[in-house]
């Protein structure tokens, strides 16, 4: 699904940090707080291999994130669809959001060990209050 350009330009916000909620081996949600863009028209973010967000979305793609409007907090989107882990691009990717966020040209605590992935969703409705719901 395309989304649309207000839903766009809320997850480029550069204070807009995003809920990512995968479901645990046990069927529990798992929420975590992450960095995200909308990156080739989809909603992105990205992480470490190995991290239960990762594990989680390898064994069951499905995922939902939701973005709260700093501007206004009665204004969110919430983004359900399923997952592709990559490698492609998340090193460049983790730099360009640490930029986004911290006003860092590089991602401060890379460590050599970890692989990081980028996260992409293929988004199958967008739900929640704002200019993004039709």
């Amino acid at each position: 699904m395309s989304l649309p350009p207000a839903a766009i330009d809320l997850l480029n916000h550069p204070k807009a940090h995003a809920t990512v909620v995968t479901v645990n081996r046990d069927g529990a949600p798992q929420a975590t707080l992450v960095w995200v863009e909308a990156l080739d028209g989809t909603v992105s973010f990205n992480t470490t291999a190995g991290r239960q967000k990762a594990r989680n979305l390898q064994r069951d793609p499905r995922v939902v994130v939701s973005v709260q409007n700093p501007e206004n907090p009665r204004e969110y989107a919430v983004f359900e669809g399923t997952a592709t882990i990559t490698e492609n691009g998340a090193d460049d990717q983790i730099d360009r959001l640490a930029k986004k966020y911290l006003g860092e040209d590089k991602y401060p605590w890379r460590k050599p060990e970890e692989q990081r992935v980028r996260v992409d969703v293929d988004v199958t409705s967008v739900k929640g209050m704002g200019p993004w719901v039709a």
